[in-house]
């Protein structure tokens, strides 16, 4: 190389070096195309190679194939046909400082300004929740006592395809009782025996000494039922321990489908506004997703078995053979104040996981009028709420019997509460469905 040669290749170097410091942002151009343009040509060059095959995976004979079934997720299945679940539920801790003749009634007030709406009004529960027991316990119990023997079958019945689902509702509450109320209930090596009124119950016996269901009333405050799903997606009652229900009899609801049993009740809304939502839901609900939800009624007599205003619970057929109706059209219209009572339910449903069965708990609270009136913000409250129900709720719950009354009484209880400064005019009071 000649010198002349190196020295224009010194010079153009120089050049070049004296380029790129005073314009850097070239050689990240520079950088940037080129990286692209590369990766454009792998790509490109990837797109045509032959895929290689990929080897099988080779199933371990020590582990199954097939996931387990989840305990939240409805499964697919053919209407009529559960598979058992493996779930159990979760052990209950003991109720603090519980005491069955100190511990009062949890004060439920389900009810809110208005305006109403037709709801389901479920909500999570918490398993340690699921029964609630108090010292109305011996009222409960001595009045569901006198009422099997009063009346027994048209009380507490079980179909012979329900019978493992109501052995199943019993084991339960022979599980659960122990731990959520030891002072009590205490386990014993065939069932469970009751603290208080010294009675053992034999649940291993078969047969059992009684209706499954009948025997499961006898522990707890609760009413309970028992709905199961046939070949045509209806749930059906075909188990239940209805004793104190005030309004309505399980010997006439027996082996009804859901939708009849509200519509035979005319249960507002039951068609337009819950059927659907309810009917998914007891195809859907799985044994680790229990439930709760609270209602109220008004009721003009003292009897929390069965409300004597509205009739007689076992009428009788005139001589044309008509059997006489019953309902709030027989009921003395603008009773004594004295004579109004609060009839609240609490209701708990759940999935059995070996029988397929959902469970419903109707646990009652039952207080007179004048007794409830005395909690801040409740007249007001109450007032507005029985004022917002349509004319369809109105009539099914009775307010023409007894609103006239019963709305002047809580008008002035209201106005006694915002003049002792218990409460704000128009500012709403309590927590639901408290």
């Amino acid at each position: 190389m000649t010198p002349s040669t190196i020295n224009s290749l010194a010079t153009a170097y120089t050049c070049c070096k004296q380029f790129l410091m005073e314009n850097p942002k070239i050689i990240l151009y520079t950088v940037l195309f080129v990286s692209c343009f590369l990766w454009l040509v792998t790509r490109y060059v990837a797109r045509f190679k032959e895929p290689q095959p990929r080897r099988a995976n080779t199933p371990d004979p020590e582990k199954p194939t097939i996931r387990p079934r989840s305990i939240y997720k409805a499964p697919e299945r053919e209407p009529g046909v559960w598979i058992p679940v493996d779930f159990k539920r979760p052990a209950a801790s003991p109720y603090p400082d519980w005491d069955v003749h100190e511990s009062k009634p949890l004060p439920y007030r389900p009810f809110k300004h208005g305006p109403y709406y037709i709801t389901m009004g479920l909500r999570t529960m918490q398993w340690d929740e699921w029964i609630e027991l108090d010292n109305h316990y011996q009222r409960f119990h001595g009045d569901k006592k006198r009422r099997i023997e009063e009346r027994g079958e048209k009380c507490c019945k079980t179909a012979p395809e329900a019978y493992d689902g109501a052995v199943e509702l019993l084991e339960e509450l022979c599980s659960y009782l122990p731990q959520r109320y030891p002072s009590l209930f205490q386990s014993t090596p065939t069932g469970i025996h009751n603290l208080l009124t010294h009675e053992t119950f034999d649940i291993a016996a078969r047969p059992l000494a009684e209706d499954p269901m009948q025997m499961a009333a006898r522990l707890i405050q609760d009413d309970l039922a028992i709905m199961f799903e046939k070949p045509d997606g209806q749930y059906y009652l075909l188990a239940g321990a209805i004793l104190l229900a005030g309004f309505w009899r399980l010997s006439d609801k027996f082996g009804m489908p859901l939708s009849e049993i509200h519509t035979s009740g005319d249960v507002p809304g039951f068609k337009a506004k819950l059927e659907k939502g309810m009917m998914n839901f007891f195809r859907r609900v799985q044994p680790g997703q229990p439930v709760l939800r609270n209602n109220y009624f008004i009721q003009v007599d003292d009897n929390l078995a069965w409300s004597h205003s509205i009739g007689s619970e076992d009428p009788s057929e005139e001589a044309t053979g008509v059997m006489q109706a019953e309902g709030w059209g027989s009921a003395e219209k603008n009773k004594a104040i004295e004579h109004h009572y609060f009839r609240s339910e609490r209701q708990s449903l759940r999935r059995l996981p070996r029988s397929g069965g959902v469970v419903f708990t109707i646990r009652t609270y039952f207080e007179p009028i004048t007794k409830v009136v005395e909690e801040a913000g409740v007249p007001g409250r109450l007032a507005s709420a029985v004022r917002s129900w349509g004319d369809d709720v109105a009539r099914y719950k009775g307010r023409e019997r007894y609103g006239e009354v019963l709305l002047e009484y809580l008008d002035g209880k209201h106005r006694e509460q915002v003049e002792r400064g218990l409460v704000e005019e128009g500012k709403d009071e309590g927590k639901y469905p408290f």
